[in-house]
Formats: C-alpha cells, structure tokens, sequence
C-alpha cells in the first residue's frame, strides 16, 4: 500500500481499500460520500481498535466522536 501508508482500514476484501487497487483513497471517499457515509479512518483516528460494527453514518459518526471524547 505505498500510496496511502496511514489508511487503517482492515477490510481487505472491500474493492474500495487501497490494498487493492492504485487509486488511493478516492474509491473508499467515494462510496462513502454517496451512501452519506463516514470512512473508517476517521473512527479509527480516534480509537484505533474500534469493533468493526458501527452506524457509520453522519449521525452515527457524530455519537461515535461524542461517546469517546465525551463533548
């Protein structure tokens, strides 16, 4: 994964993870822009660990932040 060392996604099979093509990060934002979506790598950027079963949507990204840094 040279062109996006810092991704921190671990669904490798998911066609949109820059394991899996040159494109970098703009398949993975894509997708997730068109399904009103957050990346995991904003979820992970705060707890690298997270489970894997998340709301990932705006909302559910938005009770993520506030239940871990408690705003």
């Amino acid at each position: 994964m040279p062109n996006v060392p810092f991704c921190t996604c671990v669904d490798h099979e998911c066609s949109c993870n820059p394991v899996n093509h040159d494109k970098g990060c703009t398949p993975c934002m894509a997708k997730c822009l068109s399904e009103s979506e957050v990346p995991v790598c904003l979820f992970r950027k705060i707890e690298p660990d997270m489970d894997r079963k998340q709301d990932y949507s705006f909302q559910g990204y938005a009770r993520f932040v506030k239940d871990r840094i408690g705003i």
